[in-house]
This record gives C-alpha cells, sequence and structure tokens, in this order.
C-alpha cells in the first residue's frame, strides 16, 4: 500500500507533524497546531563527522583487501534523525527491512522484541506510518493457561458444586430436620383441606385455611440456617486451599488471578457471598434461586477466563489440576 507524499501526524509523537515523501520520513517534525509549509521540509544540515580514530600501530594493523561493510541506515520515521543504527524506511516498503505484510502478526507474544499486533521491525513504541492498517491476531488467540494450568471445564465444575450441595444437603437433614417438620405440621391443615377437595372433586371457592402463626418464623429460621451451613462448608476450605471436597474429587482448584497462592479468608468469603447469600431470598416467591442459577451459569458466557459472577467479584479463575507434573509443563497459552 501506497502512502501519498504529505505532511501527516507522527504515529510516535501525536504532538508533532512530519513529512512523508513515500518510503520514510523526512526533515524535522513540526507542532502539530502549526501550518506546515508547502511541499517537503528544506533539507538538514549534515552532521559534523566525528573525529577518525588515531591509527592503531603497524603489528595491529588490519590485512589490506578486507572489504569495508556498510554500516546500517540511520533513522527510524518517526523518530528524530540522526539516530546511529536504525533503518530509514518503513518494513516492506522499497529500501526498507523487509517484513510481513500489514494487518498479520509478526509473531507470538514476546518475540521481536513487540507485542501482539507490533511488526517485527518497527521502532519500540511506534505504529504504522498514516493510512496502513494497524495489525492484529491472525486467527483464533491461544486458550489461555493462568499460571500454566489449563481453565476447568463447565462439566468439571458443574460436577463439583453437585458434589458440595449433597454435602450441604446432608448437613441440613441432621440439623434442620427438625425444623422442617415442624414447618410440616404448620401446613398441614392447609394441606390436608387441600389434598380432601381434590379427592372429593369439590369445586368450592372458598380459601383454604391458613398456616399455622410459626410458619414464617420457620422458614426464616431454615433459611438462616442453610445458609450458615454452606458458609462453615466452603469459606474455610477455600481460603486455605481453594478446594471444597468436590474440587478436589474432580481436581478444579480456585486460585487468584494475579498469582497461584491460597485464597485468604476474606477473598474466599467474597467470592461465596455472591453466590450463598441469596439463598436468604428463597423466601422470596424464589429471587433467591434464581439469582444463584444465573450465577452458577455464567461461565458458559464468559470469555476468556470462564468466570462466573463470584469469580470476577473476588477476581479469581478456576482452573484444572494436572495428573502428573508434565501436563503442568506446556505453558505456552499462559495468561499475561
Amino acid at each position: 500500500m501506497s502512502v501519498a507524499p504529505g505532511w501527516y501526524v507522527d504515529p510516535a509523537d501525536p504532538e508533532t507533524r512530519r513529512y512523508w515523501d513515500g518510503e520514510g520520513w523526512i526533515g524535522a517534525p513540526i507542532p502539530v497546531d502549526a501550518t506546515p509549509p508547502e511541499g517537503p521540509p528544506p533539507p538538514e544540515p549534515e552532521p559534523t563527522p566525528e573525529p577518525e580514530p588515531a591509527t592503531p600501530a603497524a603489528g595491529a594493523a588490519a590485512p589490506t583487501g578486507t572489504p569495508t561493510e556498510p554500516g546500517p541506515p540511520t533513522t527510524w520515521p518517526g523518530q528524530p534523525t540522526g539516530t546511529p543504527g536504525q533503518p530509514t524506511t518503513w518494513p516492506g516498503q522499497p529500501g526498507g527491512t523487509p517484513g510481513p505484510p500489514p494487518g498479520q502478526l509478526g509473531g507470538h507474544p514476546g518475540q521481536h522484541g513487540g507485542h501482539p499486533g507490533q511488526q517485527p521491525g518497527w521502532p519500540p513504541g511506534s505504529g504504522p506510518p498514516p493510512g496502513w492498517p494497524y495489525p492484529t491476531w491472525p486467527g483464533q488467540p491461544p486458550p489461555p493457561r493462568p499460571h500454566g494450568l489449563p481453565l476447568a471445564s463447565f462439566g468439571a465444575r458443574f460436577g463439583a458444586r453437585l458434589i458440595d450441595f449433597g454435602i450441604v444437603f446432608l448437613l441440613n437433614v441432621f440439623v434442620n430436620g427438625i425444623f422442617v417438620y415442624w414447618l410440616v405440621q404448620e401446613y398441614a391443615t392447609p394441606l390436608n383441606e387441600f389434598w380432601r377437595r381434590v379427592e372429593a372433586q369439590d369445586r368450592t371457592t372458598d380459601p383454604l385455611p391458613p398456616a399455622g402463626d410459626q410458619a414464617g418464623s420457620l422458614v426464616v429460621v431454615i433459611l438462616l440456617l442453610a445458609t450458615a451451613l454452606w458458609l462453615a462448608y466452603e469459606v474455610p476450605a477455600m481460603a486455605a486451599n481453594g478446594q471444597t471436597f468436590g474440587k478436589r474429587l474432580l481436581r478444579v482448584k480456585a486460585v487468584p488471578v494475579e498469582a497461584d497462592a491460597p485464597l485468604g479468608f476474606a477473598r474466599a468469603l467474597r467470592r461465596w457471598n455472591t453466590l450463598g447469600l441469596p439463598t436468604l431470598l428463597w423466601y422470596c416467591c424464589g429471587l433467591g434461586l434464581l439469582l444463584q442459577l444465573i450465577d452458577a451459569l455464567s461461565p458458559l458466557f464468559d470469555h476468556p477466563l470462564r468466570q462466573a459472577l463470584h469469580d470476577k467479584r473476588a477476581q479469581t479463575v478456576v482452573v484444572q489440576l494436572p495428573r502428573t507434573p508434565d501436563d503442568r509443563a506446556d505453558t505456552s497459552g499462559d495468561t499475561p
């Protein structure tokens, strides 16, 4: 792609303009808000040559006939002139350093001294000349591997959560069982009347008798105890090593995004309460259950780290633990 000669904003310094002659930047920059002159800038005076080094001793003289290697060109486009050791034109342009076509990635992150989207051979911190498209990934980026570990699949996370729910349910059977029995007794009168009308095909529109006076209080107590049991089961285990019993069975683990380290109690509590506290809202027409369902399904729609809403709040990510040490050796897709 050829860019017509003219004055353009310098990609390396947006506060200045420079003249593009069709192959490279020439002349000194001017302020971006100044009116550029007509045509190219006047040629700059040649730099004063440096004094030649002293003639070496006769014994150290170079053998005659050795060809003199030409020195590299002097400047990058978009940088002040006179910087030795830099080519004068953009890669891929006539007279410049060869490079891949514009719009293609020059290499993997970390190669060519740059980042995704920077062409090899371009000066650090600068972009393409005016009118050139910025390069992008040539295809699908590699999946992230936080701390060298693959992300846990949704199936593994869902299976671990079912195991944990089963354990918490058994705890509630032992602790909350008596309160659930009393609650059923409070609703016995309206339930019995309802089934009597169904069996007798009674089509009366009279309202059912009310539940007992303690029904509302028992519901609150049951939900408080269920929430407390879930908190006591999950938070200490997650704070210590990022795993509950279900996660250990399925070899998944929650770790902080920034480091492979224990979550700690504060982060584990912050992660749990986004999913666990809505249990108290089950009393409100099942609103809490709906919020928990949305949170549980949210990893299906999050990319690229597959974080649930409670992961985002605590800045954690769930990874699959390796079965052998070699499984962790491949870190080609590490998360930055």
